[in-house]
């Protein structure tokens, strides 16, 4: 069985969602017959390159909230991240158009080491001091992946290398109906939207194995939309 997962480095919720489904994932008793792959989803795609922002001011801008409400916004996001043993910063982090960062992915994909690589950029940009809009970071990052230094810099400074196969990850989301992310789709026939508990994405995976259809597993979940927007649930609900 094949679960794709369309998200972007920027959306918390997405490295929230990661851990989650992972977690999901090793409960499931055929979880060694699972391919996992990851596609590409730009919450900011009209953002020009090397255009990037500090989070608070970001979120503030965005929401019309004071800096202290965007910071207490980050400080309930943290809180889910950290409950799944995540780090995560409310300070220092940057926002930042992620084509590149897609891009880089997909060599990854290419070379075996697509997975590493998404979780080290994750990390670098919610838990590390550093930037992932940096590309000297990305080839760091590239290289802590297990790729080449040299590969992955040629394919930074080529602007159209792999661009078409983020484009074509991102036209089949629309075509799939996916309005934000995670967006996991299981065995191409169901999907599950949002950073849902692990118990739920297990219970997903049982049912997409057995051919039923999941219709709703869950209440609606954290996620990013597309037009970059992601929701913060307010204290009580589901998360």
């Amino acid at each position: 069985m094949r679960v794709e997962i369309w998200s972007d480095i920027a959306c918390p919720w997405c490295y929230i969602g990661k851990a989650r489904f992972e977690k999901g994932l090793a409960a499931f008793a055929h979880r060694d017959e699972v391919e996992v792959v990851h596609r590409s989803f730009e919450l900011d795609p009209g953002r020009a390159k090397g255009d990037t922002a500090p989070v608070i001011d970001m979120l503030a801008l965005k929401y019309g909230r004071t800096r202290e409400e965007a910071r207490s916004m980050e400080e309930h996001v943290a809180a889910n991240a950290r409950s799944e043993g995540l780090g995560y910063r409310t300070e220092g982090r940057d926002h930042g158009n992620t084509f590149d960062i897609h891009r880089l992915l997909h060599l990854a994909r290419a070379r075996g080491r697509q997975d590493e690589l998404l979780d080290l950029a994750y990390r670098a940009n919610f838990a590390e001091e550093r930037s992932v809009f940096d590309p000297e970071i990305l080839v760091d990052l590239a290289v802590e992946a297990g790729l080449d230094a040299d590969e992955a810099r040629a394919v930074l400074a080529d602007e159209d290398a792999y661009a078409d196969d983020v484009r074509a990850d991102e036209r089949e989301a629309a075509e799939l109906g996916a309005t934000g992310v995670p967006f996991f789709v299981l065995d191409r026939r169901y999907g599950v939207s949002g950073g849902q508990p692990a118990e739920l994405f297990t219970k997903a995976l049982e049912q997409a194995w057995q051919g039923r259809a999941i219709t709703p597993i869950g209440a609606d979940a954290a996620a990013c939309d597309a037009d970059g927007s992601c929701e913060v649930p307010q204290a009580g609900a589901h998360t």
